[in-house]
């Protein structure tokens, strides 16, 4: 069974090396959201005849206008404003030009004719005919017959006078008013116009409103006195119509009509017929808007899928390709994410089913928190937190109610739950935290809910209503809690499959009760109490950088284990024993302890501990010189170089190796002195972090001078806690005899 896992391991370690894994990766986080959200994209296909019963109830599937309705709405408002008509004042000064043309034309004609019948004047006789011209008679005056004046008169008005003026303008009428007096003619003039002005000062649309204008010109001429029935003729027919209709001002007010009328808009999810519904005209109508009708496998819909989950790989992309890789490989990662978003994504698609139950808030019992906690707690907070937004496009596709439409309201509530769990999950070396994590996750979700529910301005008195919230926040709760628990079930699988490195697996490692710690500290107890000593040192030094605290611990409790196979070799182990050092060459000694870091390393390899910790364990002494045993060996060869006494390394690669290396260093030395006194401690500690420095053993890994100063300050706070002093009490009689 061990050699099919080994092998599996050695197949799976080939395939990750693969050049394009990555690429094959994101392909399949491609296919995994586009296979779960297929069938929320499809377009339904249902039965539609015209005339007959629908089949089921069949909502619209995106919102649409109406044109057609729309349109209709906008005739009916422009047919329903009327002609718009506006009353023209120049009618009233054309007519009173026409009477007041007629009058001045009478004039002109009387005082014509008044020049032709005056009689020509003589001139005075001359001398000699004087005798012969008195006897003459004086002239006689012309006179012009009427049809004389008639014609000079029509002469004059051709062309000044309308037509329909003909019937009152007759000869004897003419005649008439050529035969009145000038003045009389300025009367005549004065009154119809005033009486023509007075009767179109009103407006006159209809036929009916010019009749009555007229008499009212009619009677306000005869009441005047003295005039003539051709004048009151006259001005009567000179009242018109001043109400003209306005094309303009029409088109205006029928196009405002229509700017009033809203589109008619379905609704994506309005019910456009129900089962067993007569289809009529005018439902067969807005199915075949909708696409029932002539239904074609339109790729529309599968495009725009394709594209959402395109940007959201992209953007994937760019955030692995920033992750730090120090540890294990990014394709690593993308693994495990690819799992875990799967998993997430597969149980919001499982709770999705339970949608046909009429309850369209489902989705508010997803654990979608759990996919985000694990991707923090095994990835970083980044992608977390990233991931927390693609779960709520994704179960906002995965919870609508019509294919193709987005589920908002959903979609929001998975996007809080899932940030709020990132956010809240802080500090996950307990079980109990991600517990914690998830009732605070259960808090925000029913917070969340109670939030939606207001932003629907929805009446929340009647019973039906607060049952719906109850069962809603219920649902929420439940989704907080499952998620932690979820998270806790599954997180081992993951730390096991791939050699994660969890808080919560640090904590199993750190149970002294474990196989190889039992083994420390029944084979090797000095080195067991002095890794117990060097772990409080690395914690309280990482911890004081930002480093990770837990796992120096850990790493720490395990660092010596290759001391196990040569025991009695280190001096912590001797036990009053004879240092069998003192009878081994330099050469030998050196080997031997040399030796306990790469058997450490591949002992903990040997019982597949966590590559974090076996790097540590292998690299806590990088390259030092073991300074004992090489000045022993240069006093007998002055040839020996200083390379061959030296551990192999590798130097420290990480900020927790480095400090666990300088730890345990500084506990060897402050337990080799007599009297520990603060200042001694604080020497040790500064003058074996400066020849570290010096020695180049800090220069594989991101610590800095400042940080250097913060671990040795923790150093010496730690060890003065450890040997500070102690009052010396008073002894017995007994002991003093």
């Amino acid at each position: 069974m061990k050699k099919k896992s080994k092998s599996w391991k050695i197949s799976f370690q080939h395939l990750k090396a693969f050049k394009f894994y990555h690429v094959i990766i994101y392909v399949l986080l491609g296919f995994i959201m586009f296979g779960i959200m297929f069938s929320n994209v499809k377009p339904e296909k249902v039965n539609v005849q015209l005339f007959s019963n629908a089949e089921k109830t069949i909502v619209a599937p995106h919102s649409f206008e109406d044109r057609e309705a729309t349109e209709l709405l906008r005739k009916e408002a422009a047919d329903k404003v009327p002609d718009q008509f506006i009353r023209d004042k120049d009618k009233a000064y054309q007519q009173i030009a026409r009477v007041e043309n007629l009058f001045e034309v009478l004039i002109e004609t009387k005082n014509k004719i008044a020049e032709l019948e005056k009689v020509p004047e003589t001139s005075p006789p001359a001398e000699e005919e004087a005798d012969s011209s008195q006897s003459q008679e004086e002239p006689e005056p012309i006179m012009l017959t009427d049809a004389e004046k008639l014609k000079l008169l029509e002469e004059a008005l051709e062309g000044q006078v309308p037509d329909r003026w003909e019937n009152e303008l007759k000869e004897e009428n003419l005649l008439f008013l050529l035969g009145s007096k000038e003045a009389d003619l300025t009367r005549y003039k004065n009154a119809s116009v005033t009486a023509i002005n007075n009767a179109m000062s009103r407006d006159i649309h209809t036929i009916e409103d010019a009749s009555e204008a007229k008499n009212l010109a009619r009677t306000e001429l005869s009441q005047s006195g003295n005039v003539p029935s051709v004048i009151i003729n006259i001005s009567s027919i000179s009242v018109i119509q001043n109400v003209i209709y306005d094309s303009a001002l029409t088109q205006e007010k029928r196009q405002q009509a229509i700017d009033t009328v809203e589109p008619v808009r379905i609704s994506q999810g309005d019910t456009l017929v129900k089962a067993g519904q007569f289809i009529d005209r005018e439902t067969y109508r807005l199915l075949t808007i909708a696409g029932f009708v002539n239904q074609s496998d339109n790729l529309a819909p599968y495009a725009g899928l394709l594209i959402i989950i395109g940007l959201m790989i992209f953007a994937l992309v760019y955030l692995f390709k920033n992750i730090d890789t120090t540890i294990h490989s990014k394709n690593t990662y993308l693994t495990m994410y690819l799992l875990i978003f799967s998993i997430t994504l597969i149980l919001l698609k499982i709770f999705s089913f339970f949608q046909t139950l009429n309850t369209t808030e489902i989705g508010y019992i997803a654990p979608v928190a759990m996919g985000a906690m694990l991707i923090k707690m095994l990835i970083n907070d980044r992608i977390a937190i990233f991931s927390s937004i693609i779960f709520g496009i994704c179960g906002s596709f995965i919870f609508n109610m019509v294919p193709g439409a987005m589920n908002y309201t959903v979609g929001s509530y998975l996007i809080i739950s899932a940030v709020a769990s990132v956010l809240f999950l802080n500090q996950h070396n307990r079980r109990l935290t991600i517990l914690q994590t998830g009732l605070f996750v259960s808090f925000i979700n029913v917070v969340t809910v109670i939030a939606l529910v207001l932003l629907t301005n929805r009446d929340l008195t009647g019973m039906n209503e607060l049952l719906d919230l109850g069962i809603n926040g219920t649902m929420a709760i439940g989704s907080g809690v499952v998620s932690a628990v979820l998270t806790i079930g599954i997180l081992p699988f993951f730390e096991v499959g791939f050699g994660m490195l969890s808080t919560m697996k640090l904590l199993e490692l750190s149970n002294p009760n474990h196989p190889l710690l039992r083994k420390i500290l029944m084979e090797t107890p000095g080195t067991y109490h002095h890794s117990v000593m060097v772990a409080n040192l690395s914690e309280s030094a990482c911890e004081a950088v930002g480093a990770n605290g837990l796992l120096a611990r850990v790493a720490s409790y395990y660092h010596d284990i290759g001391k196990t196979k040569r025991p009695h070799y280190f001096i912590e182990n001797q036990m009053g024993r004879a240092n069998p050092h003192d009878k081994l060459p330099p050469q030998t000694s050196k080997n031997i302890i040399i030796a306990h870091a790469t058997d450490g390393a591949q002992i903990l390899r040997d019982h597949n501990m966590p590559k974090e910790i076996v790097d540590i364990a292998a690299q806590h002494h990088g390259t030092t010189l073991l300074k004992f045993f090489y000045h022993k060996a240069k006093e007998q060869n002055e040839n020996i170089k200083e390379e061959e006494y030296r551990y192999p390394g590798p130097k420290a690669t990480s900020k927790e190796a480095a400090i666990v290396g300088t730890a345990d260093s500084i506990e060897a030395a402050v337990r080799s002195l007599n009297n520990p006194t603060p200042d001694k401690i604080e020497t040790i500690v500064k003058a074996i972090i400066k020849d570290r420095l010096q020695d180049g053993q800090y220069s594989d890994c991101d610590l800095t001078f400042k940080e250097l100063e913060e671990i040795g300050k923790s150093f010496c706070e730690t060890l003065q806690g450890i040997f500070h002093s102690r009052i010396e009490y008073p002894k017995g009689e007994e002991e003093e005899s």
